[in-house]
């Protein structure tokens, strides 16, 4: 390289650096505006994740999608003050490559992910709803258990013989479900019948003195007795009753409770709950009586 290219080099260098130095000093003030407009856009970010942790507290206690929704609210409020500022910049191009690129990559990655985006949006919507908290007692896709915990992706209970159970979350929100906790009390529909030769009035009024008379009931609310079918060896009834309902415990303890005393007073009354009866006949028309199937053989 002679003297000469290596003058127009740099003659070439420094007329870039001085355009690109005027340029700058044209864009200062537009560049203080993006910068104050940037600033003003957190600020309003972490007002706004303030008051979306303040209203949903209210109505879910999973820190977990809080969190997270306060997450998304504060990036989505920043975005919008970046793309602002890029406009401010003159940047025009820049911000529609940026909402192009945004796009595909969020196209791609519903795609992708499309499971775990609807069991993230069915867990936000439960949270939203709320129709179960931690704690309660739920039934729902064929599994009864205790509600251990909602994350972004499972429905986390614990049955009564200790299993836990990942439910995901779509799933749950699709399903109809049962909350036995919500209105924190439960009937008991107990079956049983009594002989066809006992007083029916009789047995009504002491299978209900017998509930009645029970510490583990709700005693706000009536013990309900009704004769419902004429069985193969008894007259069925169904005696119903309400019971607190905090845990399994307490169903379970006021049914036996109930059983153990109709039990009971049928037992010193004298009134039958009978076992059921089976008449066998081996003499059927056309065939051979089995006495005589067992002498025949004997004397074969």
């Amino acid at each position: 390289m002679n003297i000469t290219d290596a003058t127009d080099a740099y003659k070439l260098i420094a007329g870039k650096l001085q355009s690109w130095l005027e340029a700058g000093i044209q864009m200062l003030p537009n560049l203080a505006v993006a910068v104050v407009v940037l600033i003003i856009f957190i600020v309003i970010g972490k007002l706004v994740r303030k008051a979306i942790s303040k209203l949903l507290v209210k109505t879910t206690s999973n820190r977990t999608i809080i969190n997270l929704l306060e997450t998304v609210v504060g990036v989505l409020v920043v975005g919008i003050g970046i793309v602002f500022a890029l406009q401010i910049l003159q940047l025009e191009d820049t911000v529609t490559s940026i909402l192009a690129g945004a796009g595909i990559i969020g196209l791609a990655i519903g795609f992708a992910f499309q499971d775990i985006a609807s069991n993230f949006i069915s867990g936000v919507m439960l949270s939203v709803r709320h129709p179960f908290g931690i704690g309660d007692i739920i039934e729902t896709n064929g599994f009864y258990g205790k509600v251990q915990k909602l994350n972004l992706r499972n429905t986390i209970l614990k049955t009564p013989q200790g299993q836990i159970v990942y439910i995901p979350n779509k799933s749950v929100f699709d399903s109809p479900l049962q909350n036995f906790t919500k209105g924190n009390e439960r009937r008991i529909d107990l079956a049983c019948g009594v002989s066809y030769g006992d007083d029916l009035e009789k047995a009504r009024n002491l299978a209900v003195q017998a509930v009645e008379s029970l510490d583990t009931i709700d005693k706000n609310r009536d013990v309900e007795f009704f004769y419902n079918e004429f069985g193969g060896s008894s007259i069925n009834f169904v005696i119903r009753f309400w019971v607190d309902f905090h845990s399994n415990v307490d169903y379970w303890q006021a049914q036996s409770d109930a059983i153990i005393a109709i039990k009971g007073a049928f037992d010193e009354n004298g009134i039958d709950i009978p076992f059921p009866i089976r008449t066998l006949d081996f003499g059927i028309k056309g065939g051979e009586k089995l006495s005589t199937m067992l002498v025949n053989g004997e004397e074969q």
